[in-house]
């Protein structure tokens, strides 16, 4: 079983490697609306998102489910009308600021 420095050093590399393709700076951007607003859902998202970038929900989509389930650092909750919202689980927060920054 790994420990939980082994873990947190695997989840670093697999988001330093996601974030190394990123071309345009929507990955980076997205990682730091999670740090800012606590919990959101994938249309908040994409509302912000389109402010500074051509984007569609379908890709944002596919970016929070890669974030979620392979890089393993996003909650996800199901509010009253069963919207799925999504937020940075705690003990990572400190490893996304330290990797992206925030502004």
């Amino acid at each position: 079983m790994r420990s939980p420095q082994e873990i947190k050093r695997v989840i670093e590399t697999r988001l330093r490697t996601y974030l190394s393709r990123d071309r345009t700076g929507i990955r980076r951007e997205l990682l730091r609306l999670f740090v800012r607003i606590k919990s959101i859902t994938i249309a908040e998202l994409v509302a912000e998102l389109q402010k500074q970038f051509a984007v569609t929900f379908h890709a944002i989509a596919s970016m929070v489910g890669i974030i979620a389930s392979r890089i393993g650092i996003l909650r996800v909750t199901k509010n009253a009308d069963h919207a799925s919202s999504y937020e940075l689980k705690e003990k990572y927060v400190d490893m996304v600021v330290r990797i992206v920054g925030v502004s």
